[in-house]
């Protein structure tokens, strides 16, 4: 593998405890292996000054934040007003994660639509990019993003992308983007890899989420950005494109979704 090859880790979250012995040294083999951006999420509000402090750390480090699903029901609800204030930041490029989660959660789906709609209203006033986990809840998940980008357009990445083909296809025909997660290289994902196999190159980012779903050869181990290549690596053979213009391709993509970030980088 060149290392002229560069790659952006869309998804990560670098403020996990997993990575507090060594944060340095990740940040520095992501980059070795060609990851040379990372979107570092944080995942609860109350925590967005330690992830805005990585960020502001680590030059090829950025960030988004929002009210995980899984967390809303146990966090103060966010308002519109909270998340346009801290896309102030020159480092902040994305809303969310935000999203449904009926898997674990099914029993705050209602404080989790209301939450998703407070991030979409977000997106829509700041121009940034609303980030999506979607869990079990492929219905609800269509219907609101639809719901709300008939009231005005935002645009959105399907962060981790596990879902099914009718979610895909209607994320899409929203002009959305696809996100690849180490999911997409385990072995049995023959289906979802079918699924990505049918959407434009061009709507198509990678991630890893690290510190979760670590792709072959590291599946079981912790996550970490610089695996971002071996998920990238396995969708060049699912678009069937030599990997350099996947990876190309995929960079041409982040720039395009999270323009602040691609913005921010032609500035330095």
């Amino acid at each position: 593998m060149s290392d002229t090859i560069q790659i952006t880790d869309s998804h990560c979250h670098l403020d996990f405890p997993d990575f507090d012995e060594e944060r340095d040294q990740v940040i520095a083999r992501a980059l070795e292996a060609g990851v040379t951006r990372m979107v570092t999420i944080c995942t609860k509000l109350r925590l967005e000054p330690q992830v805005r402090a990585i960020a502001e750390t680590y030059a090829p480090v950025f960030y988004a934040a929002g009210t995980h699903p899984m967390s809303a029901a146990d966090e103060p609800l966010a308002t519109v007003e909270e998340l346009v204030k801290l896309a102030e930041h020159p480092k902040f490029v994305g809303i969310g994660e935000t999203g449904l989660d009926y898997h674990y959660t099914a029993d705050s789906a209602e404080v989790q639509r209301q939450s998703l709609r407070i991030h979409i209203a977000a997106a829509r006033e700041t121009g940034l990019p609303l980030i999506i986990h979607a869990r079990s809840a492929d219905d609800d998940m269509a219907r609101i993003l639809a719901e709300e980008h008939a009231k005005g357009a935002y645009s959105c990445v399907m962060h981790c992308f596990s879902s099914g083909a009718e979610l895909a296809r209607a994320a899409l025909d929203l002009g959305f983007y696809l996100s690849m997660s180490g999911i997409a290289a385990f072995p049995k994902s023959g289906d979802l890899r079918e699924i990505f196999a049918t959407a434009p190159v061009d709507r198509i980012l990678v991630e890893t989420d690290a510190p979760y779903l670590a792709p072959p050869p590291y599946r079981g181990k912790r996550n970490e950005p610089a695996y971002t290549v071996h998920t990238a690596q396995v969708g060049a053979e699912v678009f069937g494109m030599e990997w350099p213009e996947f990876a190309a391709q995929t960079q041409a993509n982040f720039d395009r979704l999270f323009c602040k970030a691609a913005q921010y980088r032609a500035a330095a």
